[in-house]
């Protein structure tokens, strides 16, 4: 069974637009999605917004993750559309990857990019935690998984501390990596903490994705990865509880 109510961040593009737009075409689609980005009135949404006029379900929402008055007015909205029922999924996809490596990387840059790579996903996931423990309690006798109630982060490869040997050279993207790698120690501690509230916590990598952060070279196109992250999503249970999976179902090693 789908989740029925879904909040994803970072929609205007990329992986987090096609999440929205794959999740509206299914069968047994969810009955709400909050697609959230930075200013929903930018050309940038052009798509997002036109997507949301077609269906209903599909509500645009205000949200800068690493903003806390930010996040507070859109907690304000979505408890406003939830009208009293829980949240049963939050995406965390928005990210960024600047291209810095030991020669251009600073404070400003590693601070920026752990703020919103790390820092946001936090204190999303907590300022939403009393939906996700309603959603729970709603569906109580279910198993852990994502139509009961959980967090998935978006995570990468590059955040993997063993596999790092493996792409390094070719890829630097220093602060990126060290932020996605405490992301994955975000999920982990986060799988322990709530899985007694019946909230499943897991780390998804999308693989390596024709976007503008993964490039026009990449393997994979967007359509193919979102496809695989649904499957991947409608797959977890409790023995995916604070791992890190990839888009085909593969566990990453952390």
């Amino acid at each position: 069974m789908a989740p029925e109510r879904i909040l994803i961040t970072g929609c205007n593009r990329g992986i987090g637009y096609e999440l929205v737009r794959q999740l509206v075409e299914q069968r047994c689609s969810p009955k709400q999605i909050f697609a959230t980005c930075r200013d929903p009135d930018s050309p940038q949404n052009k798509k997002l917004n036109e997507l949301a006029a077609k269906h209903p379900k599909v509500v645009v929402i205000k949200l800068e993750t690493t903003d806390a008055n930010s996040i507070k007015e859109a907690v304000k909205v979505l408890e406003k559309h939830l009208n009293g029922v829980g949240l049963n999924l939050l995406i965390n996809n928005a990210g960024i990857m600047p291209d810095s490596n030991f020669e251009t990387a600073d404070s400003a840059d590693f601070m920026n990019v752990y703020n919103t790579n790390v820092v946001g996903p936090f204190l999303l996931a907590k300022a939403l935690l009393p939906f996700l423990k309603k959603a729970a309690a709603e569906n109580q006798r279910k198993p852990l998984s994502c139509s009961k109630a959980a967090v998935i982060n978006i995570s990468t490869l590059l955040g993997s501390i063993e596999k790092t040997p493996e792409s390094f050279y070719a890829f630097p993207v220093l602060s990126y990596r060290c932020s996605k790698a405490a992301l994955n120690m975000l999920t982990q501690c986060e799988s322990l903490t709530y899985k007694k509230d019946g909230i499943l916590c897991t780390a998804i990598h999308p693989g390596w994705v024709q976007t503008d952060l993964g490039g026009p070279t990449a393997p994979l196109t967007v359509e193919q990865s979102v496809k695989g992250i649904l499957k991947v999503l409608d797959s977890l249970s409790e023995k995916h509880s604070g791992i890190h999976m990839d888009w085909e179902g593969n566990v990453v090693p952390w």
